[in-house]
């Protein structure tokens, strides 16, 4: 079932994000990780996907060799897991970043043979270390270039595409409005629907939708939300998602900076008035951030759905 057709339904719903495990995890454990949050009934799980990270080898002559290697799971092995175990919609993400169109649509071809319907078009990060995205040579610079070309393929054509936004911005658009008219391109190449990163100040959530809807944006908005667990997370997440963490919620964290249950407990409160906000303001679902732990979450959905 295409998330488009899901999205017309009038119940709102949640959807989750996993990431694909490292090579040390079994099947077992990463079904395991996902099994208690199947209790809410989510149509779809969005399975992220990570390019190549940099390993340094260790050479005879005391120096190290820097090398390209894959250290997760693969994507597609993770979506058949969870569509044999859990017959459930899987949404992979397929970014430009490190591949070619050819590789691509070979990905593509693979999911098509599982029978995936529903796929989302990003650009992806840079590597570590690199300080602006470098498009892999044969491949695609944009988002936007990606979607068209999914909606202009025969075999891919029928693919239902999500894409992302930013509510604060993506870190490389000088303003949010030239960001708005980089959503709106993808949007105008054939983007269904669209997810956001993650954000913790709702009333940017709500400027972003009024801006996108005057913008000419019409396909659903699905909120990104995830729960703070830990104290660290007030410079990581900022650090490395460039979101900003309101005033509020940071001051009472770092009251309790020395009681990791207390954090705890502080982000998933804030991420339950959260999502019982944008409920009430009839966003079409909530899609939540688990990276890899789910008990904080499960918190925020019983008390909200």
């Amino acid at each position: 079932m295409k998330i488009s057709e899901i999205l017309l339904g009038s119940r709102q719903f949640i959807s989750l994000e996993v990431v694909p495990p490292m090579k040390s995890i079994s099947r077992k454990e990463l079904l395991d990780s996902i099994r208690p949050l199947m209790e809410f009934n989510p149509p779809y799980i969005n399975v992220t996907n990570h390019r190549d990270e940099y390993v340094f080898i260790p050479q005879a002559d005391g120096s190290y060799l820097r090398k390209l290697e894959r250290r997760r799971v693969s994507q597609t092995a993770v979506c058949a897991s969870i569509m044999d175990e859990f017959k459930v919609e899987v949404v992979p993400h397929i970014i430009c970043a490190g591949a070619t169109k050819e590789q691509l649509f070979s990905e593509l071809s693979d999911f098509r043979y599982l029978g995936v319907n529903n796929v989302m078009a990003l650009r992806g990060d840079c590597l570590v270390g690199e300080k602006r995205f470098t498009p892999q040579v044969g491949g695609y610079s944009y988002a936007n270039e990606l979607v068209r070309d999914i909606k202009k393929e025969s075999s891919t054509s029928e693919l239902c595409i999500g894409v992302g936004a930013y509510p604060e911005k993506h870190f490389e658009s000088p303003n949010l409005e030239t960001d708005i008219a980089m959503l709106k391109a993808k949007v105008d190449e054939g983007a269904d629907y669209i997810i956001t990163q993650m954000f913790f100040d709702n009333s940017a959530f709500f400027k972003f939708v009024e801006m996108a809807r005057k913008a000419g944006i019409t396909i659903p908005i699905i909120p990104g939300i995830k729960p703070i667990s830990t104290y660290r997370q007030l410079t990581l997440l900022p650090e490395s998602f460039s979101i900003n963490i309101p005033l509020d919620l940071s001051k009472e964290i770092e009251k309790n900076k020395d009681n990791a249950q207390a954090c705890y407990e502080i982000g998933r409160e804030w991420a339950t008035m959260q999502t019982k906000e944008l409920l009430s303001n009839e966003v079409p679902a909530v899609h939540f951030y688990t990276m890899g732990k789910s008990e904080n979450v499960i918190g925020v959905i019983k008390e909200c759905f």
